[in-house]
């Protein structure tokens, strides 16, 4: 039997979700061994054509030319899975999703009537079918081996979910916010980084996204009330993927469309 085809594309990105991927080692020769590595421009220049079984896409939709790309890919591959912040929540670049990227622009490039870009930058899901939303920033290189030995096994990957706070419990990190008074995002923030942040003395940023069923809106204000400069809450929120629905609804509650929002 032949092996199951893995394509691994990238959009707006830094590649380094693509780059957690190669980071695997020893386990990336298993991997090499159980799938066929048909399309990955960041490991090999050799492309086998299509249909994909299996895609992995990382990054997020920002210009039209990707809006396009994600709907010819979508067509090409079985089974399609959205890799990192990025792909599964606009990443840091949707930073201009609460701004005029025009203003932007003319901000950051000389020539900005050369940009050929979309108002917003969104996940993949917003554009097309996803059937597996794998966050990071960048990804737990360890769950992407468990989504596709999970695919091969023909069984639902195991992702935990719970939040970054009680990854601290277990290992006896010391709470930033509680001794320090630090904002951290970890009451809201989905497993995966291993608490890094707050284990090295920092608050959590987010980078895993929200975890489902954590209290937004009550992190949100606990947030504002520890603030040590205004608008340090929205700021903190609206990072790496303050555009996830329940991140973005959270801030909207905070501010409440007051004109004193603040600037990114």
């Amino acid at each position: 039997m032949s092996k199951p085809k893995v394509a691994v594309y990238k959009f707006s990105s830094c590649d380094g979700c693509q780059l957690s991927i190669l980071n695997l080692e020893d386990e990336l020769l298993d991997l090499a061994g159980a799938v066929e590595i048909a399309f990955f421009l960041e490991a090999t220049r050799r492309v086998l054509p299509g249909p994909y079984d299996i895609g992995l896409v990382e990054g997020s939709i920002s210009t039209p030319h990707e809006a396009e790309r994600i709907q010819e890919i979508r067509h090409q591959v079985r089974f399609l899975i959205a890799l990192g912040t990025c792909a599964t929540s606009g990443g840091i670049q949707a930073l201009r999703n609460f701004t005029q990227v025009d203003d932007l622009a003319v901000i950051v490039y000389e020539h900005p009537d050369y940009l050929h870009v979309l108002d917003t930058s969104t996940p993949i899901s917003q554009h097309v079918k996803v059937d597996l939303e794998l966050w990071g920033c960048p990804v737990n290189k360890y769950q992407v081996l468990e989504c596709v030995a999970a695919l091969l096994q023909n069984r639902t990957p195991y992702l935990p979910t719970h939040s970054v706070c009680l990854d601290c419990k277990r290992r006896g990190t010391v709470c930033v916010m509680v001794a320090n008074g630090t904002l951290c995002l970890g009451p809201a923030t989905r497993t995966g980084c291993g608490a890094l942040c707050p284990a090295s003395g920092r608050g959590c940023y987010g980078c895993f996204g929200p975890a489902p069923g954590a209290e937004y809106a009550t992190t949100a204000h606990l947030l504002q009330s520890k603030e040590h400069y205004p608008g340090e809450a929205v700021h903190l929120m609206r990072n790496f993927a303050g555009y996830a629905p329940q991140f973005r609804e959270a801030v909207d509650a905070l501010v409440g469309g007051s004109e004193n929002e603040p600037a990114l």
